[in-house]
């Protein structure tokens, strides 16, 4: 699976194109439609993954919204289990904390996890925030902990990093 990294909008919001033959998945589209479109190219677009509903993460959204080819994949819509749409496969876990609707889209076959705002290189996101829990972040954060260490995670903002990088280095996660 390729995946292609797109930073979009004011708060430099990373949106993920993925791509596995010929077929794209959309994570997180920020606010640069244009760019993002750019990154799909000739790939036919399945369905678009939302970690949570952020503004940042959901700019783009409704450029998707008036083809009905395309599926969007959100909390509201989504179970804790194993998801198929074309090539793909990937499972659905909550992870609330952040926001009430945050889920992490794991893709088992690849070990990576698309995490949103709930984890970061070296941190965590904000708790603060309407909608936001420390507790359900803790919980979230025990849950990610029985996941394999070479997982690569990649997040809503900044930079990608392993699970096993956040173990030995997040503060949050020790």
């Amino acid at each position: 699976m390729e995946i292609k990294k797109i930073v979009t909008g004011a708060l430099d919001e990373n949106c993920y194109v993925l791509i596995k033959n010929k077929e794209c998945l959309i994570v997180d589209p920020g606010s640069d439609y244009p760019n993002i479109k750019e990154q799909i190219g000739d790939n036919k677009v399945l369905g678009v993954l939302i970690t949570h509903s952020h503004f940042d993460h959901i700019g783009a959204l409704r450029n998707f919204l008036t083809k009905r080819s395309i599926k969007i994949f959100k909390k509201s819509n989504l179970e804790e289990k194993e998801y198929t749409i074309g090539s793909f496969n990937f499972k659905c876990l909550y992870t609330p904390g952040h926001s009430k609707d945050s889920v992490t889209f794991f893709f088992e076959e690849e070990k990576v996890m698309f995490v949103g705002d709930f984890i970061f290189k070296e941190s965590i996101g904000r708790t603060d925030l309407p909608g936001g829990d420390e507790k359900d972040m803790q919980n979230s954060i025990q849950k990610i902990l029985q996941y394999d260490e070479e997982i690569k995670l990649y997040p809503g903002h900044y930079e990608t990093t392993t699970l096993k990088e956040e173990k030995e280095n997040n503060p949050y996660l020790q």
